[in-house]
């Protein structure tokens, strides 16, 4: 199944070459997602192992999913008044939270993600999306959720926690270079940390990455299969391309 959300960074173009690169489901028992953003690859597998976690530093976002998990109903109807409209989406991002329910939260930042341009949460999309169809969508998502353990903590803290020689983290860190355009801070130090993170772990791990020469250095020694993935931003009828990397520690 589909996402029912974009978000920065996100693998829906990536997803099946990620998921070539996963180890046979019968060799782990649990599946992490450490960064999880829109979830494509979560979202890809009706199940990928009998414990599945889902993460993400953003606390609007995990509240949103787990919403979703929990009241996909009452978020339908708290957004029974969702529509395309530019009014409604800067009236959404400019107000004050403080003293919305959870699902009221939820409702809004919706609205914020699926009308902002390039889910940039700041900026109004100009283009034609069916509101309704994704309103209607979340049930679906709903049941694919109930599953999952919802977290809301920092990747260092989570591996920790569910790391397990029978576990297989799939990460999609911010790009290095890149971190300024992601809605939550990640500092150029962090990607050290993260990879002395993952040095230290019993279970498996397949990495996201953009393809510099500074990640293939700090990544020495891992299995580095680089990837192409074509621009989904189509500029007069022509197609780019993007170098990534997908990084392991096993064969």
């Amino acid at each position: 199944m589909n996402s029912f959300i974009s978000w920065i960074g996100g693998k829906k173009l990536l997803r099946k070459k990620i998921l070539e690169q996963f180890p046979e489901q019968e060799s782990f028992n649990r599946y992490i997602e450490v960064f999880g953003g829109a979830g494509w690859v979560l979202f890809s597998r009706d199940k990928h192992a009998p414990m599945e976690v889902f993460n993400d530093v953003n606390g609007e976002l995990i509240n949103l999913y787990r919403i979703v998990k929990y009241h996909p109903e009452a978020l339908q109807n708290e957004l029974e008044w969702l529509l395309m409209s530019r009014e409604q989406f800067f009236d959404e991002l400019n107000k004050n939270t403080r003293g919305m329910t959870d699902i009221q939260r939820a409702a809004r930042f919706f609205c914020v993600i699926k009308e902002s341009f390039g889910t940039n949460l700041h900026t109004f999309g100009v283009c034609l999306k069916d509101i309704r169809k994704a309103v209607h969508y979340l049930k679906e998502v709903s049941d694919r959720l109930k599953r999952v353990v919802i977290e809301n903590q920092d990747f260092e803290q989570l591996i920790k926690t569910y790391d397990r020689p029978d576990a297989l983290f799939y990460l999609d860190p911010p790009y290095y270079e890149a971190e300024k355009y992601y809605p939550d801070r990640f500092n150029p130090e962090d990607h050290e940390r993260l990879r002395k993170c993952l040095g230290n772990i019993k279970g498996k791990f397949v990495l996201s990455y953009n393809d510099c020469q500074q990640i293939r250095d700090l990544y020495k020694g891992y299995t580095i299969i680089e990837v192409d993935r074509i621009d989904n931003l189509v500029i007069k009828n022509v197609s780019r391309k993007y170098k990534e990397l997908i990084i392991k520690n096993f064969e």
